[in-house]
């Protein structure tokens, strides 16, 4: 499972670069971070002890509207980002991560906003016996998100530049294996760019004025799966099966609206339901509650090329054990198209900041 996972964030990052064609033009930006733990969840308030810091290292392949999607989306790059942080606690230790990027610009590209996705290595993971004090990462292979918002100037001097600005690392292993509290750092970054072959640069192709495009509703069925813990500490993992099924509607080439509904079978929730009825017997569990959901869903999708942006919210409107998760839910990541109709995705699943289970899911679109 962390093997495929792996190689599922590598695919649609190598999918990322691998788009554009004509010649290729690249830049590197090195910045310090410097921040904060946020405290989301009370029970990591014994773990914020120091301010956390970072190097987070970035490669881009810039565009230039060498394909009509980059023109959509005001020429942005792509790339692959490197980080190491020192979270200033000895039971959190040291992270290193690994991530595909994209940098979106704004007020003439002097306002760069960068979202990655990858995998990071946990140094000082859960132990019961060594580091039992570690309740955020309960495995040392994590899923990993960082945010980045920055004032930013190319080629000031000779293809070096600066920039400056906010950034948000994130680390959790969807309760692949528990503890499972994770942790959001908080800080500010300073850096520097250099952008290679800076005197030989393209112009940017005209953007298309007034494009328009649409689609009829199409009908897409999904298989997705995975393992996931029931939440408890030392619980072992358990698979699960959602059945998916959605019509979703094209409005223009960057967008697609998404509706429908999914029934859910976790072996873990059945397993949670039978502790509790065993380790509580006075307690509101009796161990006859049905493990099964039924969800309803409304989602967006964000389409770059053959990549997407997955974005779903959902509601449990059957729901018959409510001690496990909440009735809310909702689902973000990757997509990637294979063949005209069939399509593969990397989603994680949550209960707002709670996740449950990082889902590999395979869909086929009607």
């Amino acid at each position: 499972m962390k093997k495929f996972t792996a190689l599922i964030f590598l695919f649609a990052g190598l999918s990322l670069v691998a788009q554009g064609s004509g010649r290729n033009h690249y830049s590197f930006d090195a910045s310090y971070f410097y921040g904060t733990i946020a405290e989301h969840n009370t029970d990591i308030a014994h773990l914020i002890t120091g301010h956390p810091q970072a190097l987070i290292l970035g490669f881009n392949k810039k565009s230039f509207g060498f394909k009509d999607w980059e023109k959509r989306y005001n020429y942005p790059d792509v790339g692959a980002s490197f980080t190491y942080q020192d979270m200033k606690e000895p039971a959190l230790g040291e992270n290193y991560g690994l991530y595909v990027h994209m940098n979106f610009y704004l007020l003439k590209r002097s306002l760069m906003f960068r979202i990655g996705q990858g995998l990071a290595y946990a140094g000082n993971p859960y132990h019961p016996d060594e580091n039992f004090r570690n309740n955020a990462y309960g495995s040392r292979l994590l899923s990993t998100t960082y945010l980045m918002a920055n004032l930013k100037k190319e080629n000031i001097i000779n293809g070096f530049g600066l920039q400056a600005g906010l950034s948000v690392i994130h680390y959790s292993n969807a309760d692949f294996k528990s503890p499972n509290t994770s942790t959001n750092t908080i800080g500010l970054n300073l850096g520097l760019n250099y952008v290679l072959d800076h005197e030989n640069l393209p112009a940017y192709s005209p953007k298309i004025p007034g494009e328009k495009y649409t689609e009829p509703i199409h009908l897409n069925l999904v298989l997705r799966g995975g393992v996931n813990t029931m939440g408890v500490i030392g619980s072992k993992q358990y698979p699960f099966l959602t059945f998916s099924a959605f019509a979703d509607k094209v409005i223009n080439h960057k967008s697609t609206l998404q509706a429908g509904a999914e029934l859910f079978l976790s072996k873990a929730m059945a397993e949670r339901i039978r502790y509790q009825s065993i380790a509580f017997p006075s307690g509101d569990t009796s161990g006859d509650e049905d493990s099964k959901r039924v969800g309803v869903f409304v989602g967006h999708q964000l389409v770059f090329d053959k990549l997407s942006v997955i974005t779903q919210l959902g509601y449990y409107v059957y729901f018959p054990y409510e001690h496990y998760v909440g009735q809310l839910y909702n689902r973000i990541g990757l997509q990637r198209k294979l063949t005209e109709k069939l399509w593969a995705s990397v989603t994680v699943r949550s209960h707002w900041a709670n996740a449950e289970a990082v889902e590999l899911s395979i869909g086929y679109r009607l």
